[in-house]
This record gives structure tokens, sequence and C-alpha cells, in this order.
């Protein structure tokens, strides 16, 4: 029986300023029980040599856990963004059909599979991401929560700044100041926090500006792409909410 083979069609490029070395090369690898996307291109890293016998410079890609964990791994896979870490060779190619990888489009690039992700995470820091400890250490235990609120915040708290609802989010991309679902589903997750809460009102003030939750154009890809089925959509009317009560009534917190 001949060796079933993994096909793999990358789109690869030297580097942000090389636009001239765009283009696409395909490799064929032995295909190993269990197969992910990243273990195709692990293979192909070691012997990068293409379908016509070129040897080329290895594939670059990024990868952390290989767990759905880290989110570096986010790319095109057959024209989806998706992880490639859980992207199973038999699942996406079962009859052995050529497999796309294409880089994300909506982040600078990097080198071939590689983006720069920095955008997210400075947006991350402009809606204070995170519950203000300092100070608070001598203050005894925090507040107490429900299981149900624990519950409901868990399923917030799974977002791995992967990128992929901004990849597939029509309002996101280098022209815009939208801050996408991602990062608004973070300010949902800390103002539910007992004691993030203490800062909610800032929050809501930063995505009730420019790029905030008025730019969502309510397309609803992002929820349709996430890894973690994070319920993007409730974060994005929670918060549409919040901030209108917040218009409305906010001098009366002033």
């Amino acid at each position: 029986m001949a060796e079933r083979m993994v096909h793999l069609k990358v789109r690869r490029q030297d580097g942000p300023t090389r636009p001239d070395t765009g283009r696409w090369e395909e490799f064929k690898v032995p295909l190993l029980p269990q197969m992910n996307v990243i273990s195709a291109l692990q293979q192909v890293q070691l012997n990068p040599v293409t379908v016509e016998g070129k040897r080329v410079p290895p594939v670059v890609w990024d990868c952390s856990c290989l767990e759905e964990i880290c989110g570096a791994c986010t790319m095109l896979v057959n024209g989806r963004v998706r992880q490639a870490c859980s992207a199973l060779v038999e699942q996406i190619a079962p009859n052995g059909e050529v497999i796309t990888l294409e880089r994300m489009t909506k982040f600078p690039l990097v080198r071939d599979l590689i983006v720069d992700r920095e955008r997210i995470f400075d947006d991350l820091k402009k809606v204070r991401a995170w519950v203000e400890m300092d100070g608070t250490h001598a203050l005894g235990p925090g507040p107490r929560e429900s299981p149900e609120q624990q519950q409901e915040r868990y399923a917030l708290s799974r977002c791995m700044a992967c990128g992929c609802c901004l990849e597939a989010c029509p309002q996101y991309n280098d022209s815009t100041s939208f801050v996408g679902a991602a990062v608004i589903n973070q300010v949902r997750y800390f103002n539910m926090h007992p004691t993030g809460a203490m800062q909610a009102n800032g929050r809501l003030d930063t995505i009730m500006g420019a790029g905030g939750i008025t730019d969502c154009g309510k397309a609803q890809n992002c929820v349709q792409v996430c890894p973690k089925e994070i319920p993007l959509l409730d974060s994005l009317s929670s918060m549409a909410r919040a901030t209108t009560k917040r218009l409305l009534l906010g001098w009366l917190l002033k």
C-alpha cells in the first residue's frame, strides 16, 4: 500500500518589506497518526523540499502550547481562520486534498505565516484589562463569588487573544481603530469581577470613544470563528447596554 501523503500549499513572503518575494510553495510529507497542521509544518521543516524538488528555506510559523491555549498559531487554513494546532489533517483533508495555509491579513506580516499581533495587546492596555491589586494585600479576603457568577465569567475568561474574531470582522482593519470583539469581551469580563468592577466606569468610558462599541457592525462573524466558543455576541450586547446606560445616567454617578 502506498504511503499516504499530506499536500500543503503555503503562501510565503520573506518579510514585510519584501513584497516581491510573495509566492506559493507546495510540499508533500508523510501522514502521521493524529497529525495536525503544526505537525505537518514540522515535517516540512525537517526537509524543506518542494514538490518540484527544489530545496528552500524552512517555512516560518508561530506556535507555543500546541493545545489551543496560547493563541499563537492562528492562520488561514483552507481560507478559514483557525488555530493550526487543532486543525487535524484527516478532518480537513480526509481524501488527501491540498491544504492551503496563509497568514492572517489583519495584522502586519513578519514572515511567511507569522504576523505581529501587538495591536490586540495595545488595545487590552487601553481598556485596562486587568484587576488592580496594588495596596489591597492588607485588606483581607476579597468579595466572594457565587458558583453561578464564576461559571458565567469562566466562559469569558477563555479568550487567548488569538485574533480569529478580529480576522473575521469586516470592521477590523488597518484603516479603523475598532478594538474588536475580543477586547470588548474582556471589558465585560473584568467589569464583572468583584474587584475589577471598581474600574468599570473607566473601561466603559474607553469603549464609548473612538474605536469602541459603536464601531461594531454586528456582522456576527466573530462568534462563528471563535475557537473557544466564547459568547461574543452576548458580550457585545451587554457592553452596548452598559455604555448606553453610562451615557444617559453617568452624570448621576459623578
